[in-house]
């Protein structure tokens, strides 16, 4: 009886051991890695070749014990750009930080603080997307009601500078809208700074295609060399 004993005990510590190491597999995920993994994600969306991510029981046990996403994305509200499915990933993957516009306060860049301090994401990708609403309704002018107002208000400086930019007023006002947060993330003192400088995080932008499902990569000059990512 004892042998049978032992075995069913070590068999429980296998099970445990193989469980923490499914769950801390993506904790400290290197950035260039990371942003692979995304991108790869986000050509099986585009070709409709899905790895479906995993959002079983198995998986919902594990995440019980703890969490290791192995990105960030500041991503818009809007309702057709939801993150998991864009790069085709499952429950506990992605830490997402969702407002309209994709604009940051001092609460989503605190929530980001978190997720690189505490558990250990190296890479934050600012997405948006194409048709963006609040952007659009920057550019269109005139003031908001209510607390849409400070939404356009986060935009306007970007819609500014897209002016003074040739083609497409709109499209151009996204990508600097996206533009301006990543670099108002870099330059976010004290934790992203600090950790942009030491190489604990990189920090990167890129707009959604509503139409085709493709994300393109925005690697601006900003105020530390950024990494050059290829699709």
């Amino acid at each position: 009886m004892k042998k049978p004993a032992q075995g069913l005990i070590a068999l429980i510590l296998l099970l445990v051991l193989t469980s923490t190491v499914m769950a801390s597999g993506a904790a400290g995920m290197d950035a260039d890695d990371a942003m692979k993994k995304l991108m790869a994600g986000n050509q099986r969306f585009v070709s409709e070749t899905y790895n479906r991510g995993d959002i079983g029981r198995n998986r919902r046990l594990e995440l019980s014990k703890g969490q290791h996403p192995f990105a960030i994305i500041v991503d818009c509200s809007d309702s057709r750009v939801a993150p998991e499915f864009i790069f085709d990933q499952g429950l506990g993957d992605l830490f997402v930080i969702r407002t309209a516009g994709n604009i940051v306060d001092d609460i989503a860049i605190g929530s980001i603080e978190y997720a690189v301090e505490h558990l250990g994401v190296r890479l934050v990708l600012v997405l948006g997307h194409e048709d963006c609403g609040a952007v659009k309704a920057t550019v269109a002018g005139g003031k908001a009601e209510g607390h849409i107002d400070a939404i356009v208000q986060a935009i306007k400086p970007a819609v500014v500078i897209a002016k003074k930019k040739p083609g497409n007023l709109l499209n151009n006002a996204i990508a600097q809208n996206v533009d301006m947060v990543v670099e108002r993330l870099q330059t976010s003192q004290p934790i992203l700074a600090h950790a942009l400088k030491t190489d604990k995080v990189k920090i990167v932008g890129g707009v959604y295609n509503l139409k085709d499902g493709s994300v393109d990569l925005h690697l601006p000059p900003l105020i530390f060399e950024p990494i050059h990512y290829r699709k």
